[in-house]
């Protein structure tokens, strides 16, 4: 196997979702375990594709998306790139459901590949009801109970889960889908490692400042992984994980941006924020440029 991806490591990070005073920011494993024997091989050097991935100027303020929005599994969905593309990402937001720059980063996804465009589909599993991105960070203990109450009731993964591989079954049929890959931003970080085990649908994954990281969700994961933690994800935590991990994989701090930098939180009128948005999406996209089109078994 080849060498894989440097790692950058955060000096200060701190957790996450402890500030919500619930349980749920170390929820319990809930995908079925099994035991995998190949191990993947890290190196400090970093091989990262420099194949034609070029992520579009990103905008500051008044993005216009470049998608539509369908109706999948009875979900409405933003679905954009091109029609023609045989290959697909699934995009699993955060909390805070359609943002313009979550959107803008599905454009971007789609896009950036000239060799290998995406249809990208982000569907809406909180149907219209998300969390208000007001309770975040919570400033009061109200905010902390509206959280943690989302946490466990709307966004329970055993809710969800079942819904992505019908997602993914549906699009796949009417789209003309061939492979698949899955992108998750905090909360949707946690759906797409409990969707990346056995029997997944996905042939590669990533995740952006995921949010519940457990290191006992890492031994299930059978395809190529990348994670981008941010200066609020715990980094014992995002250790510990790394180290149960079997497949090809990358971890990558973005150690001076804020959890959400990727998605709803994300200030792109502030030129640091802008350029890290960049380079994250430019990471995720290199990632499955690499790895979408190989063949990797465990």
């Amino acid at each position: 196997m080849r060498p894989l991806y440097s790692v950058v490591r955060s000096s200060t990070p701190t957790p996450i979702l402890s500030i919500l005073g619930t349980p749920v920011a170390r929820t319990a494993p809930i995908a079925h375990r099994i035991g995998i024997s190949k191990i993947a091989i890290m190196s400090t050097e970093s091989t990262q594709s420099k194949a034609c991935c070029n992520t579009p100027a990103v905008v500051s303020k008044g993005y216009t998306p470049k998608g539509d929005y369908i109706t999948v599994d009875g979900l409405k969905t933003y679905a954009t790139g091109p029609s023609t593309a045989k290959q697909a990402i699934l995009v699993v937001y955060d909390i805070f459901g359609f943002f313009s720059q979550t959107l803008q980063g599905a454009d971007i996804l789609a896009y950036s590949d000239s060799e290998h465009p995406y249809q990208v589909f982000m569907p809406d599993f909180f149907e219209g009801e998300p969390a208000d991105i007001s309770w975040y960070p919570p400033q009061t203990d109200e905010h902390k109970q509206k959280l943690g109450k989302f946490f466990q009731e709307k966004a329970g993964p055993p809710k969800t889960l079942p819904r992505v591989k019908s997602i993914v079954a549906e699009l796949s049929k009417e789209r003309g889908i061939e492979k698949w890959a899955a992108v998750g931003y905090c909360w949707g970080g946690k759906i797409v490692n409990l969707s990346s085990m056995e029997g997944t649908p996905f042939k590669v994954a990533a995740v952006c400042h995921p949010a519940m990281v457990a290191a006992d969700d890492a031994p299930g994961i059978t395809i190529p992984y990348a994670m981008l933690p941010s200066q609020d994800e715990s980094k014992d935590d995002v250790e510990k994980w790394e180290k149960g991990l079997k497949v090809p994989h990358l971890v990558e701090w973005f150690p001076d941006q804020l959890h959400g930098w990727m998605a709803a939180r994300a200030d792109l009128e502030d030129a640091k924020v802008k350029s890290e948005y960049e380079r994250g999406y430019k990471t995720v996209v290199d990632f499955f440029h690499e790895h979408m089109f190989s063949v990797f078994k465990l």
